[in-house]
């Protein structure tokens, strides 16, 4: 089998791709080819032995769906490609518009409809909310700098300012709300979402779900040591049937399809928020594959067709820890990959 693999980028902000490689090759061996696709020539994933084992360079987004199924058909002529996992929020959008088109050549996936995508966005996150019982966090769509004044009032402070696809500061004055709204606005794009600060215990759920209403898997796991950037550094599973009952109820009225993530609030009161709903799997997901729900190897087997069984039980009291290493890769290979899009890597590099 050759499944095709987005988000390698393995840093400080990781994508979920080698999180990804590693449950499924845990799973289904090593006899699974994994093609990483990456956007940028420094992707630490293109480089590590043992987990992808050739890269492909793909355009990003912003070139559109045209560019994008023009390499995938190149690299689907040397590869033959079985199936593709894309991992980045931005890419699913020319990613589901070209499911068709990619099934129509063999190459399966397993990703929700453009409408299912559009209802959990943060731009319509408190509307799902609302029509479906979901707490919410109040927000304001910021257009312009002056739009702050307003949310402020409205929100109060401390104020989430968050961008169009990632990122989000927690800001205790204006003029830091200000800062944020260009940060982010020059990166990702208007709106920017001003969102209410809810005080409480940071929770995430990593999720799969069959695209019938069923969730196949759910696992809560509670932070437990952030980066500047606000990301999970270590994490531990815990067990807790109100966490599973609300992505249960997510899967349900959604009948999502694919992996999901949910970032969830429990405040002071023991209310539950649902902070993001992000629509692919996240970056910790190699934990689900510890605690003895597979995720990315149950998504394998569901898109080649194979019934999966909902998962009852896991490892709670699970931890992972991560921790970065040089990795040293020689210069003909970077060299290679920049020059022309493609790398395979047939050695350990030490």
């Amino acid at each position: 089998m050759t499944i095709a693999i987005t988000g390698l980028n393995a840093n400080d902000n990781p994508g979920p791709g080698i999180a990804v490689i590693r449950a499924i090759r845990d799973e289904l061996g090593h006899d699974v080819r994994i093609i990483g696709l990456s956007y940028e020539s420094l992707e630490p994933g293109i480089y590590m032995s043992g987990m992808v084992d050739k890269t492909y360079q793909i355009p990003y987004p912003t070139a559109g769906i045209a560019a994008l199924k023009s390499r995938l058909q190149y690299i689907h002529e040397q590869e033959m490609l079985d199936l593709v996992i894309p991992n980045f929020d931005a890419e699913l959008y020319n990613f589901i518009k070209i499911t068709p088109w990619l099934d129509s050549i063999g190459i399966r996936t397993y990703l929700p409809t453009e409408e299912q995508l559009a209802a959990r966005d943060k731009m319509n996150l408190s509307d799902f909310g609302a029509e479906h019982g979901f707490n919410v966090p109040a927000d304001h769509k910021l257009h312009t700098a002056g739009d702050i004044t307003k949310a402020g009032h409205e929100l109060g402070y401390p104020l989430v300012v968050k961008g169009k696809y990632y990122e989000a500061f927690v800001n205790h004055t204006p003029d830091l709300a200000i800062k944020s709204f260009h940060h982010l606005s020059a990166k990702w794009g208007l709106p920017v979402i001003a969102q209410q600060f809810i005080k409480g215990t940071e929770i995430n759920i990593a999720g799969l779900a069959d695209g019938k209403g069923n969730a196949i898997s759910v696992i809560p796991m509670r932070k437990l040591y952030l980066t500047d950037k606000g990301k999970a550094w270590a994490g531990i599973t815990i067990e807790d049937e109100e966490l599973i009952k609300l992505a249960v109820k997510f899967a349900s009225v959604t009948k999502w399809k694919g992996g999901f993530e949910m970032e969830i609030m429990r405040d002071e009161g023991g209310r539950l928020f649902i902070m993001e709903i992000n629509p692919r799997f996240p970056a910790w997901v190699y934990l689900t594959a510890g605690v003895g729900q597979n995720q990315p190897a149950a998504l394998v087997k569901m898109a080649m067709g194979a019934d999966v069984e909902p998962f009852t039980e896991y490892t709670a009291g699970k931890m992972f820890i991560r921790y970065s290493w040089d990795h040293l890769v020689d210069i003909a290979d970077f060299q290679q990959y920049s020059a022309f899009g493609e790398l395979s890597i047939a050695k350990v590099h030490l």
